[in-house]
């Protein structure tokens, strides 16, 4: 997004997160409603197209947006949407992609308040690799020609019980309304959203073997050393990877055996 969208979306956040901050929210609730919306304004394009029209007056706007979803959503929901709507748009596509991210932050702030953010993280992560890595799979989900119902019913029978209901929630809306993005971005936007909630930055680690208990400590704390922020890490094991170690952070790779990493983050921790 940029200019006013950008603008919009940073005021949307402030709001979601006051929001959400109150006990009496239901953060799970309020993301189900915001993703019905989203689906709703994604397929009503002259209705997103007047929400967004910089002619109207915002308040018309916002009364326009009270009476389609008063009744339909809650009130929390119905006076976010309609702060939405007030805002100033660059493009009328940037208010649906605006939701859309509110909705997952909304899901995301569940998780987190229910102490299951961490395996929120770590479960979008091994979903990707296994998508990744399974090319029938990800042909399953991403078919044009499966019907939504088709594929929830299939990510149910692969994640249910395995995952927290916020992972679930997340990947069956990816999943079934990609809305023109790849599946592997749709995952990486979620791993960052995830991420973000805890002001961290992930830094995909991958090793010949896994990393000990200890390894894992000491690496994270040279990461945040070297980065300044506290880094969440996304362990992947591959044998290739001899004798060594690979961490991705965001477009940043560093190599060296693990060995030598861990020395060398000593020697920075210690001057």
């Amino acid at each position: 997004m940029n200019g006013a969208s950008r603008e919009a979306l940073a005021a949307a956040r402030e709001r979601l997160d006051a929001l959400t901050d109150s006990t009496s929210v239901d953060a799970a609730q309020l993301a189900g409603e915001l993703a019905a919306v989203t689906a709703l304004l994604d397929r009503e394009v002259s209705l997103r197209r007047v929400l967004t029209d910089p002619a109207q007056a915002a308040e018309a706007k916002a009364e326009l947006a009270q009476r389609l979803l008063g009744s339909q959503v809650s009130g929390t929901t119905a006076d976010l949407v309609s702060g939405l709507v007030r805002s100033r748009w660059s493009q009328s596509r940037d208010l649906v992609d605006a939701l859309e991210e509110l909705a997952n932050i909304a899901d995301l702030t569940a998780a987190q308040k229910a102490g299951a953010l961490d395996d929120v993280e770590d479960e979008l992560f091994r979903f990707g690799r296994i998508v990744s890595s399974n090319t029938e799979l990800r042909a399953a989900l991403t078919d044009r020609k499966a019907t939504a119902s088709a594929k929830g019913e299939l990510l149910r029978s692969l994640l249910g019980s395995r995952a927290d209901a916020a992972t679930v929630r997340l990947v069956t809306r990816l999943v079934t309304a990609p809305r023109g993005r790849s599946l592997e971005a749709g995952l990486e936007s979620l791993s960052k959203l995830a991420a973000e909630r805890r002001d961290r930055v992930v830094a995909v680690v991958t090793s010949a073997v896994p990393l000990s208990d200890a390894q894992k400590r000491r690496l994270g704390a040279a990461l945040a050393k070297l980065y300044g922020r506290q880094m969440h890490l996304n362990l992947d094991v591959d044998p290739e990877v001899v004798g060594g170690i690979r961490v991705q952070v965001g477009d940043e790779v560093i190599n060296g055996s693990l060995a030598d990493r861990i020395e060398d983050a000593a020697r920075r921790m210690a001057s």
